[in-house]
């Protein structure tokens, strides 16, 4: 399928998007990845390009919020952004040791499961 296939179909289709709140979307999205972690780190190091695939994803979900905790605007408690950036800088470090075999997965599925609860808590509380 080309992009312009999936352009024109992304186009022709009824507009009825469902709109989600922001923390269902991260979440989701924090779902999304920390499953292709799980199942990367299920195979082992017999399908590295999994894993790679994985690692890459969860790195561009944490530049993501590395780039907003840090804009200015951000209407987050200055302690919580800083957190939020501190997990961004080990994430990124705990990823190049997993990419090179000298750790594993895990810490990366703990900190997005964690962040996940999170995200549900505040949901509910909303």
């Amino acid at each position: 399928m080309n992009a312009l296939h999936m352009a024109r179909n992304a186009y022709s289709a009824p507009t009825q998007a469902q709109t989600r709140p922001p923390r269902a979307t991260e979440y989701a999205a924090f779902a999304r990845i920390t499953a292709r972690l799980k199942a990367a780190d299920a195979d082992g190091r017999k399908n590295y390009p999994a894993l790679a695939a994985a690692i890459h994803e969860n790195r561009k979900l944490w530049t993501m919020l590395a780039a907003d905790v840090a804009d200015g605007d951000n209407g987050l408690p200055t302690q919580l952004r800083a957190r939020i950036f501190y997990l961004f800088e080990f994430t990124t470090h705990h990823s190049r040791e997993v990419l090179n075999g000298k750790a594993d997965v895990g810490p990366l599925v703990e900190i997005n499961t964690a962040v996940m609860r999170g995200l549900g808590k505040s949901e509910a509380e909303a």
